[in-house]
């Protein structure tokens, strides 16, 4: 699993001209999947974004994580997360998990992190046509990758 994480000041996603979630200060999450993810990955990658410390504490220094700050979190699905660019001009997506593969992953990823945070995520929809609006605030933008652990 591979996850963007763009700490924002306010974030929301539109599908179809509806807003289908919005947060304010937090993390804005796009998160591709591949078909050898497991719920190993998913717990390691879920505690990684709840402990990860890039909010700034009393001082100034970014020494608080997202749950010391209650905030919130936007998950988007990202397949082209990992496009191969190695030949042509044209991304090829094959190293993404399949739709039966990556939804089942996904919910539990959004199930898994809500346990973690306390409270709910808010998603989009899984290969929906989505429109991402967000306020990087930093901008503090991060990728981790669970199978690049060391």
């Amino acid at each position: 699993m591979r996850v963007v994480i763009q700490r924002v000041s306010e974030a929301s996603v539109t599908i179809d001209n509806i807003i289908k979630g919005a947060i304010g200060t937090g993390y804005m999450i796009l998160l591709g999947i591949r078909a050898e993810d497991t719920l190993e990955d998913i717990d390691w990658l879920t505690s990684k974004i709840c402990g990860l410390r890039v909010f700034s504490d009393s001082e100034g220094l970014m020494n608080e994580s997202i749950t010391d700050q209650h905030g919130d979190v936007l998950l988007i699905s990202q397949f082209t997360l990992y496009a191969s660019t190695k030949k042509g001009n044209r991304p090829s997506f094959i190293n993404a998990a399949k739709p039966d593969i990556a939804i089942p992953l996904y919910e539990e990823f959004v199930n898994m992190l809500s346990q973690k945070l306390g409270k709910a995520v808010k998603t989009g929809e899984f290969g929906a046509d989505m429109k991402v609006s967000l306020v990087n605030d930093g901008p503090v933008t991060i990728t981790i990758d669970s199978k690049n652990r060391e």
